[in-house]
């Protein structure tokens, strides 16, 4: 069942490891099929190397198991709430990459700062609220999940076009089209919070880039008229 979707995710959480991203098994991947209202995601604990197809885990949105044989992710629940609060993203992907998880530790959003920012993040990263000790109780994942949706929603930040967030306490999670999309955005935004924390060194007062050059770089790339890459 959904064997490309299977190799895809599969493919998109043995790049965590080799991109640098993860140590050991510190991040997921999963990725969707709408139609189906299926999801893959990696199963808990398992080596990056020694994952295959085969042992991704598909769940349906109402969060129940329907192939598989190992134990999904622990961040299952956090992934199924974004599924299912934005139908517009295909692949979500989570990680405690060591610069975007300093930003989240220290609850301070990675502001954009140049235009290797602008061209994947429209603006600043947000940091979200930790959790309360009610919530870790109840059901700590998915109120995880339901705090990324709550600050997304009070703010009116579009998911589409801030693909990832900084939650407090935690670290990273970065969404996209697709399982392979998403990874590509924790790339970046690793990439963006080393060059933030290097920026910062060198220039404690370095100011957000002027919002003119964040909007050309931002929708020559993702905008209607974008003209970035190749047509398809």
């Amino acid at each position: 069942m959904l064997e490309e979707l299977r190799q895809e995710i599969c493919a998109a959480n043995q790049l965590l490891e080799s991109s640098g991203l993860v140590k050991l098994t510190f991040g997921n991947v999963s990725g969707i099929d709408r139609d189906q209202g299926v999801f893959g995601i990696k199963p808990s604990g398992v080596a990056y190397d020694d994952l295959t197809p085969e042992q991704i885990v598909l769940i349906d949105l109402d969060g129940k198991v329907v192939e598989g044989d190992l134990r999904p992710s622990s961040d299952t629940k956090t992934h199924l709430e974004l599924y299912r609060a934005w139908p517009s993203i295909g692949g979500v992907t989570h990680t405690h990459s060591i610069h975007a998880t300093s930003f989240a530790q220290a609850g301070h959003a990675l502001p954009c700062l140049g235009t290797t920012h602008a061209d994947h993040f429209y603006g600043e990263v947000p940091v979200c609220r930790p959790l309360t000790p009610e919530e870790v109780e109840q059901d700590y994942e998915a109120h995880t999940g339901l705090a990324i949706i709550e600050h997304f929603a009070q703010h009116h930040i579009d998911p589409t076009t801030m693909p990832a967030v900084l939650q407090q306490h935690h670290a990273p999670f970065t969404w996209g089209k697709n399982a392979m999309d998403s990874i590509k955005n924790s790339i970046a935004l690793e990439v963006c919070a080393e060059m933030a924390l290097a920026t910062f060194q060198l220039q404690p007062n370095t100011e957000a880039i002027p919002a003119h050059i964040l909007e050309k770089h931002h929708q020559r790339k993702h905008g209607a008229n974008a003209y970035y890459g190749q047509a398809k």
